[in-house]
């Protein structure tokens, strides 16, 4: 568990600097530059990853059960990824109604993806994962709607097509990672199995 909870710090702490260290990452950057401060960002972000893959697998194999979740709770995890699926796709196909209107669909994805998560499982190491990352993006994007009130974004013009871009693109890379990708890479069957 040590392993897990190392990697959630440095992984979401990295992810966290332009939020809780704005200061020193500028300095940083101001400093050495920002190929530099990308290099670090990216180091970091891969070793936070790693710990917290290693340690997540680590504490699967003695679980500390919490709760049982009623199987219901599986429907529920199904329909509320799928939509963070949607919200991540809706980060990157420009011109979309979702971004232009919630501004940060990246970070609720996450915030979905989590939530799905701890309420489908219920062990300790799927709660510290889990919640630490709602908990990250809570923050994120409460520190991210406060940016925008103080520095309001600049209208984006809306493309008809492009929420339903969001739409099938998310839910194409959700139905291959849901029956594919996710118990090739994670070992769990979210439909039928363990």
């Amino acid at each position: 568990m040590n392993l897990l909870i190392l990697g959630l710090i440095v992984f979401l702490g990295i992810h966290s600097a332009r939020v809780f260290g704005e200061g020193p990452r500028q300095a940083v950057i101001d400093r050495f530059g920002p190929m530099a401060w990308k290099g670090v960002y990216s180091v970091l972000s891969v070793v936070g990853f790693v710990l917290l893959i290693q340690g997540y697998a680590a504490a699967r194999l003695d679980p500390i059960v919490l709760w049982v979740p009623p199987v219901g709770m599986r429907h529920a995890a199904s329909v509320l990824t799928l939509l963070a699926f949607i919200l991540l796709a809706a980060a990157y196909v420009p011109g979309n109604p979702i971004k232009a209107r919630l501004r940060h669909p990246m970070t609720l994805a996450v915030k979905t993806w989590a939530l799905a998560h701890l309420l489908s499982n219920g062990n300790g190491a799927d709660v510290l994962l889990f919640g630490g990352f709602l908990v990250w993006a809570v923050l994120v994007f409460r520190a991210a709607r406060a940016r925008d009130r103080i520095h309001p974004p600049a209208p984006v013009a809306v493309r008809p097509m492009a929420l339903l871009w969001c739409v099938v693109v998310g839910s194409v890379a959700w139905a291959a990672f849901a029956f594919w990708a996710h118990a090739a890479l994670i070992g769990v069957r979210p439909f039928g199995g363990a």
